[in-house]
């Protein structure tokens, strides 16, 4: 799973696990916790994922977890991001949303490094609704945009807890994530300089959907305050991230990640 392997920057460990962890503790907290109670929650692991949006190549790192949530007021996590709640009815949820964005590091990019741009990863800020559509099934959307560019980005997603097996508890997330032409442009885009430096064609892509993700996460504790997470993601590019000559002639539109971690929650 691993064909090539990349050292991260120093700070690279600590930011990898805004995108794959999180969710987990949403459905895994501690026996004695309801609706009201505070969640607090801190470990680490090691995290697989592709080198760039639209890579074959994964590289593993550790990175470390964190989880905050005070229901109905605020959570705070290494994959959600931040959320602040407005709106709190019992089926309809929504407020501020926050999230970090990926970009792009020479040392992950092989081939094509030195022929596009590397690019720094970004903070977005916008909004959130979500529908508890039944006691294990959930819904929502967002929209948001860069605090420093121009792209925004709206997601579309599930997810379903599914039957406990005795302490070990599982669910499924779908999600369908659509970028506008700025963002496709910056992640997938490619110049007449770019395209003559790779031997390819130009790529200048419009709005588009630009990945479907399904994601299976496990908790099992270990005791009543500590348990293990995984993570398994498989995201497919589509629309014009797909299309780019970046992901057909230098990468693949599957984009698998993984990570296992500790965790310790109070």
């Amino acid at each position: 799973m691993l064909p090539e392997q990349h050292r991260p920057e120093p700070l690279r460990p600590a930011l990898l696990t805004l995108a794959t962890l999180g969710m987990v503790l949403t459905w895994a907290q501690p026996a004695h916790a309801d609706d009201t109670t505070p969640v607090y929650a801190v470990g680490g692991g090691v995290n697989i994922m592709p080198g760039w949006s639209g890579s074959k190549t994964q590289y593993a790192s550790p990175v470390p977890y964190f989880d905050i949530e005070v229901p109905n007021v605020i959570s705070l996590s290494s994959n959600s991001g931040l959320q602040v709640d407005l709106i709190r009815g019992k089926v309809l949820h929504g407020g501020i949303y926050g999230g970090y964005e990926w970009g792009r590091e020479h040392d992950d990019m092989g081939y094509i490094a030195g022929k596009v741009p590397t690019l720094s990863p970004r903070f977005d800020a916008g909004g959130y609704l979500e529908w508890q559509l039944t006691k294990n099934i959930d819904a929502g959307t967002s929209l948001s945009h860069d605090l420093d560019g121009a792209t925004t980005y709206w997601k579309v997603y599930a997810e379903w807890d599914l039957p406990s097996v005795g302490y070990f508890e599982h669910s499924l997330q779908v999600e369908l994530q659509t970028l506008n032409g700025a963002g496709m442009r910056r992640l997938y885009g490619i110049n007449p300089s770019q395209a003559a430096r790779l031997g390819t064609s130009t790529w200048q892509p419009g709005a588009s959907p630009q990945q479907a993700s399904l994601e299976y996460d496990v908790f099992l504790p270990t005791s009543r305050n500590t348990g293990v997470a995984m993570a398994l993601r498989c995201s497919y590019l589509l629309g014009n991230a797909a299309d780019s000559p970046l992901v057909r002639r230098y990468g693949t539109p599957w984009q698998p990640s993984a990570t296992l971690a500790f965790i310790y929650h109070y």
